[in-house]
């Protein structure tokens, strides 16, 4: 039974993928960079001069000095410790500028992070203590955005291009699964599994067989391999036609494959589902149980392992401080914040949305389910899987996502599986827009819902020098995620990043 797909590149070392255990050994995660307490920065591990003391008063544009905050003098401020802003803040380190980073949270990962059971029903049950019968609060390390982690997409790319791999341990993910026709299907990992499979009926297999021998033999820089179409051009449902596929074909090719949350990309080149399929088939041929893999601990040890490699190359972090203030010049450009009084100056400011209220624009609005279980949830009793329920199986404009991983991974106590449900807001009654995706759950120990608006910068940043990320989308991959920081990234130094080249030298971690 041989993978579906082969090796389709060479890329860079994988990050660690532990093999799977009965249930791992207990152990506390990676120890978080300490934050600095009212200033001194951390110590940068090269060789620059570290030149004169820093300032213990600070001047405002208004001629106002103040006591420092922090080191006082910045190249960058950077405002709440989510994932984003956490890769930015490594990045803008190991490129030697000077960085402050402040959250208002007592904790790293802002809506990105991981939290314990206890913290979790203070959260969404505020004055209920958890039921004894869940098991140890600190097994817990449950997402506040729950998402796995495409094995050669652009995130794993970025954490080998600055060796932040040294941090974490990864585990691949069992399953991944499809909704069609009111059944749960596997998505074919094998060619055993491709030919077996109920998603296609047994001509479309044929028709498909084609369709992927093309994807897999696809490259955009030699036009032999392009059947004289141009893809750039030809949009996805002309570039279906070409091979005869039916709707259902298509709706699994797009929704379970491409990753697709709705119907909006067959109107568009045909090029971004090539290119989307490729990456699921590369990323698939990795660990050929499924194209993700998800880190022990859970998602909040990204954001920590991140701030680790800002820290060591000189960045200050400051938890529990909140922004009192956003200072401006007369030319309306950010130079600096004040907190409790102190005031630290910059040449320009970085932070999720919620640091910028006046600057974001709503564009859609998140609706979860975060539940605990006591079983697996998919039909091979898979301890890690995701299940997609495209839009149309179930009469909707967006897709819904399922995520499921458990202790296998250090996030739930022994025994215990988390899951969750996600998609965008199309009524007023949110909560009942996750039953089919609860519905696939079967017994729920506890569950909790969360609902937040998707928010994206009214501009790119360069006027008021303010480059603020986006929200976090409900799909359960890290794609766009990856995506918004490679844009601001871009925005921020006007190059682009280049993740084919090392940024830190890898080392072991003593």
């Amino acid at each position: 039974d041989r993978p579906l797909f082969g090796p389709m590149s060479d890329e860079a070392a994988d990050p660690p993928v532990a093999e799977p255990a009965a249930e791992p050994a207990a152990a506390e995660p990676a120890a978080e960079p300490a934050p600095a307490e009212g200033g001194g920065s951390n110590i940068r591990d090269d060789d620059d001069d570290p030149g004169p003391p820093p300032p213990k008063f600070v001047k405002t544009p208004s001629g106002e000095s103040l006591p420092a905050l922090a080191d006082g003098e910045y190249d960058a401020i950077v405002l709440g410790t989510g994932l984003k802003e956490c890769i930015i803040s490594g990045l803008l380190s190991t490129d030697k500028l000077r960085v402050l980073h402040m959250d208002r949270n007592s904790y790293y990962g802002g809506e990105s992070a991981s939290l314990n059971l206890k913290q979790i029903f203070e959260r969404f049950r505020p004055g209920t203590e958890p039921p004894e019968a869940l098991g140890s609060t600190r097994d817990y390390n449950i997402d506040l955005v729950p998402k796995f982690i495409m094995a050669t997409g652009k995130l794993v790319k970025m954490l080998i291009h600055t060796d932040v791999t040294k941090y974490l341990e990864f585990k691949s993910v069992e399953g991944s699964y499809v909704f069609k026709d009111g059944k749960v299907n596997k998505v074919p990992a094998t060619d055993m599994e491709a030919a077996k499979t109920p998603l296609v009926g047994f001509f479309e297999k044929k028709r498909c067989r084609k369709f992927f021998i093309f994807v897999q033999d696809y490259d955009e820089a030699n036009p032999k391999t392009h059947d004289g179409m141009d893809l750039t051009k030809m949009t996805a449902t002309a570039f279906f036609a070409k091979f005869g596929l039916e709707q259902g074909t298509i709706e699994f090719l797009g929704h379970a494959m491409a990753l697709f949350s709705d119907d909006a990309y067959l109107e568009q080149p045909a090029i971004n589902l090539i290119r989307r399929i490729k990456l699921y088939a590369e990323s698939l041929a990795r660990y050929q149980k499924s194209p993700y893999i998800y880190p022990l601990y859970g998602l909040g040890e990204l954001p920590q392992a991140f701030a680790r490699l800002s820290a060591v190359y000189g960045g200050t972090y400051m938890l529990s401080r909140a922004v009192d203030e956003i200072v401006y010049n007369d030319k309306g450009e950010a130079v600096g914040v004040k907190s409790e009084g102190q005031y630290a100056s910059c040449k320009f400011l970085v932070g999720d949305p919620s640091y910028f209220p006046k600057k974001v624009t709503k564009t859609a609005r998140v609706v979860r389910a975060i539940c605990v279980l006591n079983h697996p949830i998919t039909p091979g009793g898979e301890f890690s899987a995701q299940i997609i329920i495209p839009q149309r199986s179930v009469g909707r404009h967006n897709d819904i996502y399922v995520f499921c991983c458990s202790w296998q991974h250090c996030v739930a106590a022994s025994n215990k599986f988390l899951a969750f449900v996600s998609t965008i807001v199309e009524t007023q009654n949110p909560k009942e827009e996750l039953k089919a995706g609860l519905a696939l759950l079967g017994a729920v120990e506890e569950c909790f819902y969360d609902e937040y608006d998707m928010l994206q910068p009214a501009d790119d940043g360069s006027a008021d020098k303010c480059f603020v990320s986006k929200s976090y989308d409900p799909s359960t991959h890290f794609e766009t995620t990856s995506d918004d920081v490679l844009d601001l990234y871009q925005r921020i130094t006007g190059t682009k990043l280049d993740l084919t080249q090392q940024r830190v030298e890898h080392q072991e971690v003593e």
